[in-house]
């Protein structure tokens, strides 16, 4: 008699074989054999594992690796700005990659259609964080805190259309300051401008320009132009857009979509096209429209007190103010700045060219209150520096000069001339390890290597 088990297994087999055959009662057609049924069964089964050998090997679309020679790039980068954060007193704070959805929305303008949402997980509506200025403003606000200097290095998302070339992609990495809390007027702000100096310069870059306004100027000069309150923001962001674009085509973006009277465009036009030192601060003071504006005037005070702080750093001569500058996130309330790279020094009647923004920031003093209860409002300023970016240009000078890269850190080599002496160097390189020295371990055919070498020369 067989074993017990195998007649259990027999057993099994019969029911299975019962059970796969089809009923001959409602079988209009020959009935298949069960290994033909069985083979139908299992390819079915195999099928989509096989579909899946054909799909392409890729990082998704605005992503990227980083290799081990990329990355020790990277971390040089990083550590001189957060060196320079900590420099100037900042507190480290991190955040979670998603927030629920409701805490971003309505804080971006029209970029708020760039904000990856995620599916629905026990009952929460979430999203991938845009920015680490909306979470800072959130967690003061649920904190109660009143003042904090703090930096901040993580990840953020937007879905837009990359630009690898430029250094714009989907998924990248944000390096945040921010003073929070009640100072002397424009002392935080002037702070923040020297330190993108400091890092741009520390990263030699080369030369830089950065571009400073107000909203409250534009805002005034929306007003007195003649721009409706209720296009305010939209109009904002079509000026945001005359560093990529050019005027004509802002002008019919803001007349033909967004349905502004070409002459209230023409007259904006006139404005933006302005850009100097403290003496177009002082010209403006003496502007027809801007001065019907309390607003205008306000923002007009504030930058020419900030240009006093920045002649005291020692910075002034790297500061412009550009009308043109209006950054485009509905969050700002005031003083807002952006830094572009210049390329080799053109020829004295020509304009150096921008090659792109690579730090920017603002005055954002209404944000934390719109997490409060009760509105109480906390003064912050901030900055960004585009890691990415500036990763894209250091690494492309690199591959043109061909600057080799180091990836690891070792210090000292542990190998001996003959074999068999692996335990001698075990214990020689835990010594070494609990000392602190960064130590690795050399194979036996490369120090023979070495000995052939030795001797040849």
């Amino acid at each position: 008699m067989p074993p017990l088990g195998l007649r259990r297994g027999r057993a099994w087999a019969a029911l299975l074989g019962q059970l796969l055959r089809p009923p001959r009662a409602v079988c209009a057609g020959p009935v298949r054999p069960h290994s033909q049924f069985a083979e139908a069964v299992l390819t079915s089964q195999l099928k989509p594992y096989q579909e899946k050998s054909n799909f392409i090997l890729k990082t998704p679309k605005g992503t990227r690796d980083f290799s081990p020679q990329q990355m020790v790039v990277r971390e040089k980068i990083l550590d001189i700005i957060v060196s320079c954060f900590k420099r100037h007193g900042a507190k480290g704070l991190d955040t979670p990659a998603f927030e629920l959805k409701e805490m971003l929305t309505e804080k971006y303008g029209e970029d708020s259609g760039l904000i990856y949402d995620l599916k629905d997980q026990g009952g929460e509506l979430l999203s991938l964080r845009y920015d680490l200025t909306v979470p800072f403003a959130r967690y003061m606000a649920m904190n109660k805190l009143k003042k904090m200097k703090r930096y901040h290095v993580g990840k953020v998302w937007r879905r837009e259309s990359p630009t690898i070339a430029q250094g714009r992609y989907r998924e990248f990495c944000q390096c945040d300051f921010d003073i929070a809390g009640d100072f002397d007027p424009m002392i935080p702000d002037a702070e923040c401008l020297k330190i993108i100096c400091e890092i741009l310069t520390g990263l030699q870059l080369g030369d830089f320009l950065i571009k400073v306004n107000d909203r409250r100027i534009l805002d005034g000069m929306f007003a007195t132009c003649g721009v409706p309150e209720s296009k305010f923001r939209a109009i904002c962001s079509s000026i945001d857009k005359l560093d990529k674009i050019s005027w004509k085509d802002v002008r019919h973006e803001m007349v033909a979509e967004k349905g502004l009277a070409p002459e209230v465009a023409d007259r904006i036009g006139d404005y933006v096209q302005c850009h100097g030192g403290l003496s177009l601060v002082e010209q403006m003071f003496q502007d027809p429209r801007l001065c019907q504006s309390k607003q205008a005037l306000e923002g007009l005070g504030d930058l020419k007190l900030l240009f006093e702080y920045l002649t005291l750093f020692g910075i002034a001569e790297k500061i412009r103010f550009d009308l043109s500058l209006a950054r485009g996130l509905d969050y700002y309330t005031g003083v807002v700045y952006e830094a572009v790279l210049l390329q080799a020094p053109a020829p004295a009647e020509e304009e150096p060219l921008s090659v792109g923004s690579v730090a920017a920031g603002g005055r954002y003093d209404g944000l934390v209150g719109m997490f409060n209860p009760k509105g109480h409002k906390v003064p912050c300023v901030g900055l960004s520096i585009g890691v990415e970016r500036i990763f894209s240009i250091v690494e492309q000078r690199m591959k043109t000069s061909g600057e080799k890269i180091r990836t690891t850190e070792t210090q000292v080599f542990v190998a001996t001339p003959q074999k068999n002496f692996l335990q001698e160097r075990l214990k020689l390189i835990a010594e070494l390890w609990d000392a602190g020295i960064k130590v690795a371990i050399k194979r036996e055919h490369i120090v023979a290597e070495i000995q052939k070498r030795l001797l040849q020369s």
